[in-house]
Protein backbone atom coordinates (compact mmCIF):
# COMPACT_ATOMS: atom_id res chain seq x y z
CA UNK A 1 0.00 0.00 0.00
CA UNK A 2 1.58 3.28 -0.80
CA UNK A 3 1.37 6.40 1.51
CA UNK A 4 -0.97 8.51 0.41
CA UNK A 5 -3.46 5.04 0.03
CA UNK A 6 -2.84 4.82 4.00
CA UNK A 7 -2.78 9.02 4.22
CA UNK A 8 -6.58 8.42 2.57
CA UNK A 9 -7.30 5.59 4.54
CA UNK A 10 -6.65 7.41 8.15
CA UNK A 11 -9.75 9.65 8.01
CA UNK A 12 -12.05 6.38 7.80
CA UNK A 13 -10.36 4.54 10.52
CA UNK A 14 -10.85 7.31 13.17
CA UNK A 15 -14.39 7.44 12.30
CA UNK A 16 -14.74 3.35 12.49
CA UNK A 17 -12.44 3.81 15.76
CA UNK A 18 -15.07 6.31 16.88
CA UNK A 19 -18.21 4.47 16.15
CA UNK A 20 -16.90 1.28 17.40
CA UNK A 21 -15.49 2.87 20.49
CA UNK A 22 -16.69 1.24 23.82
CA UNK A 23 -18.72 3.93 24.45
CA UNK A 24 -19.69 5.24 20.73
CA UNK A 25 -21.28 1.94 20.16
CA UNK A 26 -23.64 2.22 23.56
CA UNK A 27 -24.28 6.06 22.21
CA UNK A 28 -25.31 5.43 19.04
CA UNK A 29 -27.46 1.99 20.34
CA UNK A 30 -29.01 4.45 22.68
CA UNK A 31 -29.72 7.21 21.07
CA UNK A 32 -31.61 4.56 17.78
CA UNK A 33 -34.67 4.48 20.30
CA UNK A 34 -34.83 8.52 20.91
CA UNK A 35 -33.13 11.30 21.94
CA UNK A 36 -31.31 11.36 25.56
CA UNK A 37 -30.41 14.59 28.16
CA UNK A 38 -26.66 13.67 29.30
CA UNK A 39 -27.52 12.50 32.69
CA UNK A 40 -30.69 10.54 30.84
CA UNK A 41 -28.07 9.05 28.46
CA UNK A 42 -25.52 8.46 31.10
CA UNK A 43 -28.00 6.00 33.30
CA UNK A 44 -29.10 4.28 30.50
CA UNK A 45 -25.87 3.30 29.36
CA UNK A 46 -24.96 1.96 32.93
CA UNK A 47 -27.89 -0.18 32.54
CA UNK A 48 -25.40 -2.54 30.13
CA UNK A 49 -23.50 -3.83 32.95
CA UNK A 50 -20.14 -2.48 34.17
CA UNK A 51 -18.97 0.38 35.77
CA UNK A 52 -21.24 2.73 33.37
CA UNK A 53 -19.16 5.83 31.82
CA UNK A 54 -17.29 9.02 33.45
CA UNK A 55 -19.16 12.17 33.06
CA UNK A 56 -15.78 13.23 31.28
CA UNK A 57 -15.56 10.02 29.08
CA UNK A 58 -19.36 10.68 28.19
CA UNK A 59 -18.66 14.31 27.37
CA UNK A 60 -15.22 13.37 25.07
CA UNK A 61 -17.78 10.52 23.13
CA UNK A 62 -20.44 12.65 22.18
CA UNK A 63 -18.23 15.69 20.99
CA UNK A 64 -16.49 13.28 18.92
CA UNK A 65 -19.06 11.65 17.21
CA UNK A 66 -20.94 15.57 17.16
CA UNK A 67 -17.52 16.54 15.25
CA UNK A 68 -18.13 13.58 12.71
CA UNK A 69 -21.70 14.64 12.38
CA UNK A 70 -23.65 11.72 13.70
CA UNK A 71 -24.95 13.23 16.97
CA UNK A 72 -26.98 16.42 17.18
CA UNK A 73 -26.30 18.37 20.55
CA UNK A 74 -29.57 20.82 21.09
CA UNK A 75 -29.05 23.62 23.85
CA UNK A 76 -32.45 24.68 24.90
CA UNK A 77 -32.42 28.37 26.97
CA UNK A 78 -34.72 27.57 28.95
CA UNK A 79 -34.00 27.23 33.76
CA UNK A 80 -32.39 25.09 34.46
CA UNK A 81 -30.70 24.28 31.16
CA UNK A 82 -31.99 21.46 28.97
CA UNK A 83 -29.20 19.71 26.26
CA UNK A 84 -30.99 17.17 24.25
CA UNK A 85 -28.66 15.02 21.92
CA UNK A 86 -30.03 12.96 18.99
CA UNK A 87 -28.89 11.17 16.30
CA UNK A 88 -28.18 12.80 12.68
CA UNK A 89 -29.07 10.89 9.40
CA UNK A 90 -25.73 9.56 9.65
CA UNK A 91 -25.89 8.95 12.91
CA UNK A 92 -28.80 7.30 12.64
CA UNK A 93 -27.22 4.73 9.14
CA UNK A 94 -24.20 4.19 11.83
CA UNK A 95 -26.29 3.22 14.77
CA UNK A 96 -28.18 0.56 12.73
CA UNK A 97 -25.44 -1.40 11.65
CA UNK A 98 -23.47 -1.00 14.87
CA UNK A 99 -27.18 -2.27 16.70
CA UNK A 100 -27.33 -5.04 14.28
CA UNK A 101 -23.79 -6.02 14.76
CA UNK A 102 -24.39 -6.36 18.72
CA UNK A 103 -27.75 -8.24 17.67
CA UNK A 104 -25.36 -11.02 15.40
CA UNK A 105 -22.92 -10.63 18.98
CA UNK A 106 -25.88 -11.29 21.44
CA UNK A 107 -27.34 -13.90 19.01
CA UNK A 108 -24.13 -15.73 18.67
CA UNK A 109 -22.44 -15.78 21.70
CA UNK A 110 -22.91 -19.44 22.58
CA UNK A 111 -20.66 -20.77 19.94
CA UNK A 112 -18.79 -17.42 20.19
CA UNK A 113 -17.86 -19.02 23.97
CA UNK A 114 -17.93 -23.19 22.45
CA UNK A 115 -15.29 -22.32 20.01
CA UNK A 116 -12.85 -20.32 23.16
CA UNK A 117 -13.33 -23.21 25.13
CA UNK A 118 -12.63 -25.50 21.83
CA UNK A 119 -9.08 -23.35 21.48
CA UNK A 120 -8.04 -23.21 25.14
CA UNK A 121 -8.44 -26.74 25.93
CA UNK A 122 -6.47 -27.45 22.20
CA UNK A 123 -4.05 -24.71 23.79
CA UNK A 124 -3.37 -26.40 26.84
CA UNK A 125 -3.37 -29.74 25.49
CA UNK A 126 -0.05 -28.92 23.07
Amino acid sequence: MAVSDFEALCPYRLVLEHVTSRWGVLVLIELLERPHRFSELRRAIGAYGGRGVSEKMLTQTLQTLERDGLVHREARPVIPPRVDYSLTGLGREAAEQVRALAEWTRHRMDDVEQARRAYDEARAAS
